[in-house]
C-alpha cells in the first residue's frame, strides 16, 4: 500500500468536510478549483454514504452521527397532496449550509433544483444504510433508538413499502432518480435501486427496536425482503444456461403456469451478449419488468448484490468469473465501468434524448468511475477474491493521484478524464479510502453492515 498516497487521500477528504455550527455535517461532492461548482459544493447523501464508510473505518464516528442527526431534520414529515411538495418520508438528494444575517441554515434540494428535476429515490435507503453502518461500527445503538430516528426508518418505510401500484417486490423508479440521474433508459426495476433496497430493508431490520409500534414493520420488512431476493435471483440473474432458456422461451402465456412470467421475447436477446457472456460466468440483467428485459451490465447493483447477499453464493461466484473473464470491458485501466455495453446510435438517440455528456463511454454511458472501487474492495471481501481489488487498485493508484481524483473517465478502457470530470472529487477519494481499507482487512467489511446484522441492546438483528 502507498502510504504517502493515502496520507494525501485522507488530507483531501478532512479539507471537504462542510460544518454546521462548529459540528462536522458531511462533505462536500468536489472541491475543483477549476470548474463552476453548479452544486458540487453542496453534501450529497449519496456521496457522503461513501465518506461516511471512510470515517467509520477510521474511527472517527462524529461527523457520522451529525450527518444521520441532521438528515433527520430535513426529512419531510406530513403527508402531501401538493404535487409540487416533496412526499413524506422522502430524505434531500443533497443540502448545503448558508450563512445569513440570522445565523447559519441548512438549505436541502429535494430535487425541485436538480437538473431535469429528478427525484432522490436513493437518499432514504444510503441513510438506512449508513445508520447501519454507524451502529455496527460504534456500537451506538442508542443514536438508532431514539424516538426521532425511529420515526425516521418508518417514514423512509411507508414510502417504500405501501403506496404502489404495482405488485412486484421490486421497487419502481422513475428514470435518473439515483446515481445515474440522467436519461437512460432505466426507469422501471433497475438492479442498482433493488440492490440498494435489499441491503435498506436488511439495516431496517437491524435497526428497528423491538416495541410494539415497529412489530408490522418488522414482519413487513422480512417478507419484502425475502420476496425481493427470489425475485432477483430467479428472474433477473443472465448465465449461459438462461440465456438458453430465454432464447427458446413461448410467449403470450397466461394464467398461474406460465414460464415467460414477464413475456420476454426471444428476439430481443441482443447480439453482443451472446458471444460476449463466458461459458462460467453470469450477471444480473439491469432491468425487468412487463415485456422488457434490459441486458446491460450496471455495475452498481451488481457489486453490491454480491456484497450484500442479495446474490446467492453460487452467482457471486459466477459474477467474479465475469469479471475475470472480461477484466478489460469491466474493470479497463481506471477501475470501474459503470455500465456496459455503451449506447450508440440510434439507442443512444432514443433512450437518452441525444445526450451529450451521456455520449457513447462517456460519464453513467459506459464511463469509469474510481468510487465503485470500495464496492469492488467489498465484493471481493465478501468473496475472497482479494487479488482483483490489488490490481485494480494498483492500476487505479497512479492515475487518481496524477489526475486530481477526477469525477469519472471516458473512453472504452477509462484512459481519458471525463470531459466534464470535476477534479478533487469528494467520493473518489473516499472510494479510495474504503477500498484499501477493505482490501488490508476484508473483516472490515462487518463494520459496515454487509455481514451479520448489529446485535446491540434494543435493536433486533
Amino acid at each position: 500500500m502507498n502510504e504517502s498516497v493515502r496520507d494525501s487521500a485522507w488530507k483531501l477528504l478532512d479539507a471537504s468536510v462542510v460544518r454546521l455550527h462548529g459540528g462536522p455535517v458531511g462533505t462536500v461532492a468536489a472541491r475543483d478549483t477549476i470548474v463552476q461548482e453548479v452544486n458540487y459544493d453542496q453534501v450529497f447523501t449519496r456521496d457522503f454514504a461513501v465518506s461516511a464508510y471512510a470515517y467509520l473505518l477510521a474511527g472517527k464516528p462524529e461527523i457520522v452521527a451529525n450527518f444521520l442527526l441532521q438528515m433527520v431534520r430535513l426529512q419531510q414529515t406530513e403527508r402531501q397532496f401538493d404535487c409540487f411538495q416533496p412526499g413524506e418520508g422522502l430524505m434531500p438528494a443533497s443540502f448545503k449550509v448558508v450563512a445569513g444575517e440570522a445565523g447559519e441554515r441548512v438549505v436541502a434540494d429535494f430535487g425541485e433544483q436538480a437538473i431535469a428535476r429528478v427525484p432522490p429515490v436513493d437518499s432514504g435507503l444510503w441513510w438506512l444504510m449508513v445508520l447501519h453502518a454507524y451502529v455496527n461500527s460504534t456500537g451506538d445503538a442508542a443514536l438508532a433508538r431514539r424516538d426521532e430516528v425511529q420515526r425516521a426508518i418508518r417514514g423512509v418505510l411507508d414510502l417504500c413499502l405501501t403506496a404502489r401500484f404495482d405488485m412486484f417486490p421490486t421497487m419502481l423508479v422513475p428514470d435518473g432518480s439515483f446515481m445515474i440521474d440522467r436519461r437512460m433508459g432505466v426507469y422501471g426495476y433497475p438492479i442498482d435501486v433493488q440492490a440498494l433496497f435489499y441491503s435498506a430493508l436488511t439495516a431496517a431490520e437491524a435497526l428497528l427496536a423491538d416495541v410494539e409500534e415497529n412489530v408490522r414493520y418488522i414482519d413487513a420488512v422480512r417478507k419484502r425482503r425475502d420476496h425481493l431476493a427470489y425475485h432477483i435471483r430467479t428472474y433477473y440473474w443472465l448465465d449461459l444456461d438462461q440465456v438458453n432458456r430465454i432464447y427458446r422461451y413461448g410467449v403470450e402465456e397466461y394464467g398461474e403456469r406460465a414460464v415467460n412470467k414477464f413475456n420476454i421475447y426471444p428476439e430481443t436477446i441482443p447480439h453482443w451478449l451472446m458471444d460476449w457472456l463466458p461459458e462460467t460466468g453470469g450477471y444480473f440483467a439491469g432491468n425487468l419488468g412487463p415485456g422488457r428485459m434490459d441486458y446491460r451490465y450496471f455495475a452498481q447493483g451488481n457489486l453490491l448484490a454480491v456484497a450484500s447477499g442479495l446474490a446467492s453464493d453460487a452467482q457471486s461466484a459466477a459474477f467474479m468469473q465475469l469479471l475475470r473473464a472480461r477484466r478489460d470491458d469491466l474493470v479497463g485501466d481506471v477501475p470501474l465501468k459503470l455500465a456496459y455495453p455503451a449506447l450508440d446510435g440510434s439507442d443512444w438517440v432514443a433512450l437518452t434524448g441525444m445526450d451529450p455528456k451521456n455520449r457513447a463511454w462517456s460519464y453513467h454511458n459506459g464511463g469509469n468511475w474510481p468510487v465503485l472501487l470500495w464496492l469492488l474492495a467489498a465484493a471481493c471481501a465478501r468473496t475472497g477474491d482479494a487479488d482483483l481489488i490489488e490490481s485494480a487498485l494498483e492500476s487505479a493508484e497512479s492515475r487518481l493521484v496524477r489526475d486530481e481524483w477526477a469525477e469519472y473517465y471516458d473512453g472504452r478502457s477509462g484512459r481519458l478524464v471525463g470531459r466534464q470530470a470535476r477534479r478533487q472529487q469528494t467520493w473518489t477519494i473516499a472510494g479510495y479510502l474504503v477500498a484499501r481499507q477493505l482490501a488490508q482487512d476484508p473483516a472490515c467489511l462487518g463494520r459496515l453492515g454487509f455481514r451479520g446484522e448489529a446485535t446491540v441492546s434494543g435493536c433486533t438483528g
